[in-house]
């Protein structure tokens, strides 16, 4: 009997789940790709228009109420970003420090192949190998000195 009671008292401080007034094709269509660019709360990661949680419904819904406004894409989406700030964006903007973001990997894939190709320069009368491999030239500065010692050693005894 308790239970009945706790349940009906629930129900009636439930929210519903409006999902607002329904657009044309084209509008529901806009609000589906904007939903798209949009990160839910709730779900860290998933779009508002890909998650059950009832936040993300409601963003979706103020998305069909804005569009239907009449506001564009970049006003949705800046409404949205003035209100949780840059992290809603599922796509970071490429603008500022987030440039670092998409051109860092780039750049680490140019050093890296600057660094290959150092490594693998070789004097071209370098001698070769059985395995078809340069073999480094020995220092002829260094080598000539060490001589020149081994030789003054050699006269002392």
């Amino acid at each position: 009997m308790g239970a009945l009671i706790v349940l009906a008292l629930t129900l009636q401080y439930a929210p519903t789940r409006d999902i607002g007034q329904q657009l044309d094709a084209a509008g529901e269509a806009r609000v589906a790709v904007l939903g798209k660019q949009l990160r839910c709360a709730v779900c860290q990661g998933v779009a508002i228009v890909d998650s059950p949680a009832s936040m993300a419904q409601a963003q979706l819904s103020k998305v069909r109420e804005l569009v239907a406004e009449g506001k564009t894409d970049e006003e949705v989406l800046t409404y949205f970003v003035q209100r949780y700030g840059e992290w809603v964006l599922l796509e970071p903007t490429k603008t500022g420090l987030n440039s670092l973001l998409w051109a860092g990997p780039l750049l680490l894939l140019g050093l890296g192949l600057i660094v290959i190709l150092m490594q693998q320069k070789k004097p071209a009368n370098a001698p070769v190998d059985a395995g078809g491999f340069r073999q480094a030239q020995p220092d002829r500065v260094s080598e000539d000195a060490l001589l020149a010692k081994v030789r003054a050693d050699l006269e002392k005894e």
